[in-house]
């Protein structure tokens, strides 16, 4: 089973549906109880990184979703700015913190002739290495992307895919048991779907050799 963080942000209703249709099963979990509990946490989010941010720090889960991820290294996987707050900062928001989790900042795209930004359009994927989370996918795998911001990795052994647009960008990072996809599963059919099933999919034991 799946379970997904309720912090008050995210597409909550769409993740979970998706994940139902991946795995078969999942939740939506709202207190630390629920959390230590779970094998695999969804961290979703979308809107405004220092929202997400603030939000996520008020909703009295972030010690158990960070035992879950750090001390007790199981599976985690961010979700737009779900991911991007797993790094160390955007410029959407200098002032706030990200959680430092994974070595990469947000910023914000580039003005390119043609090019619009947000950055909101189908797109394909690039893979920089081998991961579990993708080993779903095929050859036409594409997914949805709604985003002015970027994850630009410090650490490009953290990158297991990229995207173009206009630059190339860390669409999938990925440590250990971290993950994080800047766009969105749960509106990429069955693309999505079956990326979530590989997240369902990857063994407790390779999360805590990783």
């Amino acid at each position: 089973m799946l379970s997904i963080v309720n912090y008050g942000v995210g597409n909550l209703s769409s993740v979970q549906n998706m994940a139902r249709k991946a795995c078969g099963a999942a939740r939506l979990v709202t207190t630390p109880e629920e959390i230590r509990a779970s094998e695999r946490l969804i961290l979703p989010g979308v809107g405004h990184f220092g929202h997400v941010v603030q939000s996520f720090a008020a909703s009295g889960l972030a010690e158990a979703v960070t035992e879950h991820a750090l001390e007790k290294k199981k599976p985690l996987l961010g979700i737009c700015v779900g991911a991007q707050i797993l790094g160390t900062g955007s410029e959407e928001a200098p002032s706030l913190a990200g959680l430092g989790w994974l070595p990469f900042a947000c910023r914000r795209f580039p003005n390119t002739p043609g090019l619009r930004v947000p950055h909101m359009s189908w797109n394909t994927l690039s893979a920089k290495r081998p991961s579990p989370l993708l080993a779903e996918l095929d050859a036409e795998a594409r997914f949805y992307f709604v985003h002015s911001y970027y994850m630009e990795a410090t650490d490009p052994g953290i990158v297991l895919a990229q995207t173009e647009y206009g630059i190339d960008f860390a669409a999938v990072v990925g440590a250990g048991n971290i993950f994080g996809t800047q766009f969105h599963p749960e509106k990429s059919l069955r693309f999505g779907m079956a990326l979530l099933s590989g997240f369902a999919k990857l063994p407790l034991e390779h999360a805590r050799a990783a």
